[in-house]
């Protein structure tokens, strides 16, 4: 079903994945290459362009988290935390943002703890970037649309809101699935 040119379309759409490519067709393809480190070729492919972009800002780890991942986080220490936004959209004006974050350990074994504790709802969370790094107002990131992905020491954790517009919760959810798949 379409959404008249908002950015999710279920089939269609502008963009590298081709007429008729379905989202998670979209999300295989931009995945590979996020896993390479082309962001913007992982946004062409999801049918989007790149519009703005933090630096990535390091971090001090408990600071910037909440919740049971806070605890987690003072109880086994982490070695580094980076943390980055994107806007990303078409050119309809509609518009997401998506904050992601690589949190390195000391060992695969915390690593796999602190994923596993991020991938459970309402556990706390990495707090994202302010929106005002890239030109909007403070986005409150619900969780909903979520990945996760882990590289030996380090988890990649990302989520996506919208910022403008109309994005379908099923492309929201594939940019962030996407986005955790960028390297540190």
């Amino acid at each position: 079903m379409g959404y008249g040119g908002a950015v999710g379309l279920s089939t269609g759409g502008s963009g590298g994945g081709g007429p008729g490519a379905s989202v998670a067709a979209r999300k295989a393809e931009g995945g590979d290459l996020a896993r390479r480190g082309d962001a913007e070729g992982a946004w062409r492919r999801m049918g989007l362009h790149g519009l703005k972009q933090t630096a990535k800002q390091q971090t001090e780890c408990v600071a910037a988290s909440f919740g049971g991942v806070r605890e987690f986080l003072q109880q086994s220490g982490c070695t580094s935390m980076d943390r980055v936004l994107f806007t990303v959209g078409d050119d309809a004006g509609n518009s997401a943002v998506i904050a992601v974050a690589w949190v390195g350990f000391s060992s695969r074994g915390d690593a796999r703890k602190f994923q596993d504790l991020m991938d459970a709802s309402g556990t706390g969370d990495v707090t994202p970037l302010g929106g005002g790094m890239v030109g909007l107002a403070d986005i409150a990131f619900s969780g909903d649309n979520y990945g996760s992905d882990r590289d030996r020491t380090t988890v990649t954790v990302a989520e996506a809101e919208v910022a403008a517009g109309y994005v379908t919760p099923e492309v929201l959810d594939a940019l962030a699935e996407v986005a955790a798949q960028l390297p540190r």
